[in-house]
């Protein structure tokens, strides 16, 4: 079965209409041709933007307007039939005009003929179905790539960005016009992650699940799964790469607090235990003790013994309750209050130390700071314990003490660091596990216990720390929306 193939022309010379019939009538093939024609430019318009052709043929000199006219007006209405533009005589300027506008192709009436006129209403009619079915998948693709829920990143060779998804906006908090400013590593916490990304990707052409640490455009440190992949010409040439970010950070501080839940749950377990074995005998040994003071004669040295063994017996008392409390969940007596005072009354408490030992205090709070709920109380010993520790890892006269506040659209967030010896990274892991000190004669409980409190107040603690340059815990509270 033949197909038919509806053609418009727009001429206001009668006699080209007469010539196009008779080279279409030519034609042999696969497919029919029937003509319409339309010599004023308007309704000729109207024609062709409200009705099905699938080719039309525009002549050049259409009286007070051309044929560039004609063109620009039918794609201003949003109309995609083909469009062949007919001139007198070749000239490149129209023709790159024409092109630069929407039409298929452009011919010169004097070389046309039959078999030329086919060919090109062909080739328009072919180029015109392969565009519409790109912009169809393009349309597709477009509507995946925006709709994702995961952020989907596009960069060229050189690691810029080319393009992004509002998942990927969200994610980071910049806008488009932010990203396409912006180097592929400017969203990496680290330049070691980095590089390690963009070897692997560059090298083998493809990534997968690499689990990186990135920043929000408010400074957040965030933790994600990036995947990427390159982007080849028909050629086969890299031209950019394309990937997929997955943010996992809600994960793994969900899989962090069970960890330490059951940290603190065997931590309580052994506590107990120590508690009922140790307190017996310890209870027996007390009055056993109390029993033989009385019967004993004072002498100095018995003195001397008596209190040695009692002042032993309190510390065994003392250690074990501080396993039961570090252990314990924290029982909050919530208020609503800044921040910036809980670490004013704890600063206060620690004064005497930093003069003893010399440490300068370096104080930046943000003024009218968004308020959090908290227990003061309980907040204030969590600050003490990591304030002590930064006081104590500094050399005397030469340690530096820096407490921040500020605040973004969803946390407030303190900082307290030091310029003390550092932590090497082995250790930062360990230290808010139960019995872990790099303190001479400690338990190994404080931090233990400051975690729990921090945890809490369903607030995050997070440790930086380089050795020999000094430590920063960052503590991420939400803010208390009334």
């Amino acid at each position: 079965m033949q197909k038919s193939i509806k053609v418009f022309l727009i001429d206001d010379d009668e006699d080209d209409f007469v010539i196009v019939k008779d080279y279409l009538s030519e034609l042999n093939g696969s497919a029919t041709f029937s003509l319409d024609w339309e010599p004023d430019f308007n309704r000729a318009l109207d024609t062709v933007c409200t009705q099905q052709y699938n080719i039309c043929l525009v002549d050049y000199r259409l009286g007070e307007k051309n044929g560039l006219d004609f063109i620009r007006s039918v794609r201003f209405r949003g109309c995609d039939t083909p469009l062949i533009l007919l001139t007198g005589k070749g000239d490149k300027e129209i023709d790159y005009q024409a092109m630069r506008l929407g039409a298929s192709d452009y011919l010169i009436k004097t070389e046309i003929d039959a078999g030329m006129l086919g060919r090109s209403i062909r080739y328009a009619i072919n180029h015109s179905n392969s565009i519409k079915e790109l912009n169809t998948k393009e349309e597709k693709y477009r509507s995946l790539f925006e709709r994702s829920v995961d952020a989907i990143y596009m960069i060229n060779k050189k690691c810029l960005f080319l393009d992004v998804n509002d998942s990927m906006m969200r994610l980071l908090g910049y806008s488009k016009s932010e990203f396409l400013e912006m180097n592929m590593k400017d969203i990496f916490q680290s330049d070691e992650q980095y590089r390690y990304y963009h070897d692997r990707l560059t090298k083998e052409g493809h990534l997968k699940d690499l689990e990186v640490h990135m920043v929000k455009k408010d400074g957040t440190d965030i933790i994600c799964l990036i995947n990427g992949i390159a982007l080849n010409d028909n050629l086969g040439n890299t031209y950019g790469y394309q990937g997929i970010i997955h943010d996992l950070t809600m994960r793994k501080r969900a899989e962090e607090e069970l960890l330490m839940a059951e940290k603190l749950t065997m931590t309580g377990q052994i506590a107990r235990s120590m508690a009922h074995e140790v307190r017996n005998p310890l209870t027996n040994l007390n009055l056993a003790l109390e029993q033989l003071r009385e019967e004993v004669v004072d002498g100095d040295d018995t003195a001397l013994y008596f209190d040695i063994i009692r002042r032993n017996a309190d510390r065994i008392e003392q250690l074990i309750t501080e396993m039961l409390k570090s252990s314990k969940p924290k029982q909050l007596n919530p208020e609503v209050r800044s921040i910036n005072e809980v670490l004013d009354e704890a600063l206060e408490m620690t004064e005497d130390r930093r003069k003893l030992r010399g440490i300068k205090l370096m104080k930046n709070f943000e003024e009218n700071i968004p308020l959090v709920s908290l227990d003061k109380e309980q907040l204030k010993t969590a600050f003490l314990n990591v304030i002590i520790n930064a006081i104590e890892a500094m050399k005397e006269q030469e340690g530096v003490l820096r407490v921040e506040t500020t605040s973004n659209s969803e946390s407030v967030l303190v900082c307290i660091a030091d310029n003390g010896k550092g932590i090497p990274k082995e250790e930062i892991k360990k230290l808010f596990d139960p019995f872990f000190t790099g303190k001479k004669g400690g338990m190994g409980l404080g931090l233990t216990s400051t975690q729990n409190i921090i945890n809490s107040h369903h607030a995050r603690i997070n440790v930086e720390s380089k050795v020999g340059e000094g430590t920063a815990f960052k503590i991420s509270f939400l803010k208390h929306f009334s």
